[in-house]
């Protein structure tokens, strides 16, 4: 419930990667207090599909490269020249640049 209410904003405005990385850490930190988890236990192993016990977590930081992934090749794709200019604005972050991971996994699918 709190994930998709959180993402929404993050995808809507211009926001970095490391902004969203800190407020990640912020909710990890509350989230392993309220699951009763030891301050040693690592984000990994809430975010783990192959562990035994699989939490139906997911991580924001990926949530956040996802979906802006999707917007990403959204604007390529479209019909309208203004929106397809507009893509040009989604590549501010210094940490991770959308539109090199976007070109990379259209590589791989290759």
């Amino acid at each position: 419930m709190l994930i998709p209410k959180l993402l929404w904003p993050l995808l809507e405005y211009e926001i970095s990667t490391s902004s969203v990385e800190s407020i990640e850490a912020i909710i990890n930190t509350f989230t392993r207090k309220w699951l009763g988890f030891p301050p040693c236990q690592r984000d990994v192993a809430m975010y783990c599909r192959k562990a035994k016990l699989r939490l139906p977590l997911i991580s924001i930081v990926e949530e956040y490269k996802c979906r802006k992934a999707r917007l990403m090749t959204m604007l390529e794709d479209s019909d309208e020249t203004a929106v397809r200019l507009f893509q040009s604005h989604l590549t501010i972050n210094r940490k991770w640049k959308v539109c090199k991971a976007v070109e990379q996994e259209k590589k791989a699918l290759k």
